[in-house]
């Protein structure tokens, strides 16, 4: 269905598919962009704060965005965006989870200097297999509006 930005109203949820991170993906992804001990080193992660491996941080909002991104519902609308807002790592994820992404309108605002477009807020939310809120952002999108 294509979504223009007229077409989302503050207070919309879409969930996003699930994601499942195996302790070779976080080993994989670290040793590439993160490679801090907490991220590669199992014996030094299990004398740390969290027991054991867990993922970056921007591996989880990586997949979360993209997961978002694959719901389809923001094709349409998006032409990019300047960036995300208030980002924050709330919880380890480790090996074996699994993450579900909720999206959620926050703010719908038009251009006022150029009526084809506009602005999405859109608050994601990352959770866990146990309910957990493991991340959380917020995404701004510039979005199309209908054609008139």
């Amino acid at each position: 269905m294509e979504r223009y930005l007229d077409d989302f109203t503050v207070g919309d949820q879409f969930p996003a598919p699930s994601f499942t991170l195996s302790e070779g993906q976080i080993l994989d992804y670290a040793l590439t962009y993160d490679p801090q001990p907490i991220h590669i080193d199992a014996l030094h992660a299990a004398e740390g704060p969290y027991g054991g491996i867990i993922a970056s941080g921007f591996q989880t909002l990586s997949l979360s965005f993209r997961m978002m991104i694959q719901t389809r519902v923001f094709e349409t609308v998006s032409l990019g965006g300047p960036g995300l807002d208030e980002l924050r790592f709330l919880a380890p994820v480790r090996p074996g989870d699994t993450i579900q992404t909720m999206a959620e309108i926050i703010e719908v605002t038009p251009s006022r200097s150029k009526p084809d477009r506009g602005v999405l807020k859109i608050l994601c939310s990352g959770y866990n297999q146990h309910k957990d809120k493991v991340i959380s952002y917020i995404v701004i999108m510039m979005g199309k509006r209908k054609p008139a």
